[in-house]
């Protein structure tokens, strides 16, 4: 029997929140708020800062992340598609090479039958979205309540686990957390956190989305016209004008989300605590990431689903003493189906040939490799969803550029209405036009790299088998 000390695997602890959008950590340089906890991830190991999904919206990317594949091969392309967890996927592999395992908090990849986790030694998950207060949980089948907060008790369940283990054999636990989720309820202790703070507007809050596409304009994510009383948690006064009134929505909106983000930053100080105390620091990889970006506000919207860099962007942040310099940065591209074939590189597990990530290991430890991928294909399958109205599109970003195209249609596929529209493309300089305000598509400058960028966006389509 191997000894801890002696342990030559690394664990993995891998936290990911739902909606937590890079900009609202202050390791990214954020605006609006202080993430302490997170930032000592990024202080002493890596913080990537071009870190994409590959279709942002929570299910999807939660299976892209466990099978290392495109959606349109791991069968969860919408929020309507059940996980068939009878697929391979990275914690079942990792089980069968002697690692413990577990699955806490938010799964959001169906119930029953055969969506239920596999490849976990203990699991115990949210019912769908979950909920913030008081929430019922399915530990091992099992539906039970547990009173507390969401997060707290994510955390605690973490830490119990991970008291229980098995010292002398590596680990795998995925910490989900439901938070900063719509619709944004605060942990009583931060209720007046920002209570007399004004938070400054995102420079594209008032964006009228000229030159843009249809679907821009068509997306029903608007702050001051689409969010719900729910979710601001009471009506607004009268005699606002318009622009009184969008100011006002975004204020309610945007302090109880950066309040249940402070919870996460707590709660990750609880787990960062507990491996430096119980001396795993050095052998124990942790990350903290988030399913997707989100919208804070930016271009007037809140959520996601957009290949705009604030939904397409996630956060990155990883510690592992034994190879990670302390307070790097690498803007080399990663995906989120990169994740998988890293876990199992670090934990020196082969791959299977059908992953179709690459292992972030070599960018992580500094040493990228010339070949490294400079290009990303994204696919948004939700076609003018009934609650978002967000048009379904697929595209390629560069460091450069990034090339979209809404091609009208949703195929019949779930989660989408029988809409049909013409097709429309999108192109920005990112370089010139960080916030993707001008899109140049159609000046005759850009146009042989339109037709470049399109022969790779298309070779990329048919690399990881996206053929329709």
């Amino acid at each position: 029997m191997i000894q801890l000390k002696e342990q030559k695997q690394p664990n993995i602890i891998f936290i990911m929140s739902d909606d937590h959008a890079a900009h609202a950590i202050s390791a990214y340089a954020s605006r609006i708020n202080e993430t302490p906890n997170l930032d000592r991830i990024a202080d002493e190991g890596m913080r990537l800062d071009n870190c994409f999904c590959t279709n942002s919206i929570c299910a999807p990317s939660r299976a892209a992340i466990l099978t290392g594949k495109y959606n349109h091969l791991n069968g969860v392309r919408t929020l309507y598609e059940d996980f068939d967890a009878r697929q391979q996927h990275v914690a079942k592999i990792l089980q069968e090479n002697g690692y413990q395992t577990a699955m806490i908090g938010k799964w959001h990849l169906g119930h029953g039958g055969n969506s239920d986790p596999t490849g976990f030694d203990y699991w115990n998950i949210f019912p769908g979205q979950g909920a913030y207060h008081d929430p019922e949980m399915i530990e091992m089948g099992e539906k039970k309540v547990f009173p507390g907060y969401a997060t707290e008790i994510t955390t605690d369940l973490s830490l119990k686990w991970l008291e229980k283990r098995d010292r002398n054999k590596p680990f795998f636990m995925m910490c989900h957390h439901k938070a900063p989720h719509r619709p944004w309820d605060p942990d009583e202790k931060y209720m007046d956190l920002y209570k007399d703070v004004e938070i400054p507007e995102p420079e594209t809050f008032h964006d009228d989305y000229d030159t843009r596409s249809s679907a821009a304009i068509e997306a029903q994510m608007r702050v001051g016209r689409d969010l719900r009383k729910r979710d601001v948690k009471e009506d607004p006064p009268g005699g606002l004008t318009p622009g009184e009134l969008k100011s006002w929505y975004y204020q309610r909106y945007i302090k109880d989300y950066l309040r249940c983000i402070a919870s996460i930053d707590d709660n990750v100080g609880r787990l960062l605590d507990y491996i430096d105390e119980n001396g795993i620091r050095e052998n124990t990889i942790v990350i903290y990431t988030s399913d997707q970006g989100f919208f804070l506000g930016d271009h007037g919207w809140y959520d996601k689903r957009f290949m705009y860099e604030e939904s397409l962007r996630m956060p990155f942040l990883i510690r592992y003493p034994k190879e990670i310099k302390p307070g790097s940065v690498t803007d080399s591209f990663a995906l989120n189906v990169d994740f998988a074939q890293t876990f199992l590189d670090f934990a020196g597990i082969q791959a299977p040939e059908d992953m179709q990530g690459a292992s972030l290991r070599p960018i992580l430890t500094g040493a990228p490799p010339e070949d490294w991928q400079t290009s990303m294909y994204y696919r948004y399958w939700e076609h003018m969803d009934p609650e978002h109205n967000v048009a379904a599109h697929y595209g390629i970003r560069t460091h450069h550029y990034k090339l979209i195209c809404y091609y009208g249609e949703g195929f019949g596929l779930p989660g989408t209405q029988n809409i049909k529209k013409e097709i429309e493309w999108e192109l920005f300089d990112l370089q010139e036009d960080p916030y993707e305000l001008n899109n140049v598509y159609s000046d005759p400058n850009y146009q042989e790299i339109i037709k470049e960028l399109k022969r790779e966006l298309y070779e990329l389509k048919e690399k990881v088998g996206d053929i329709d």
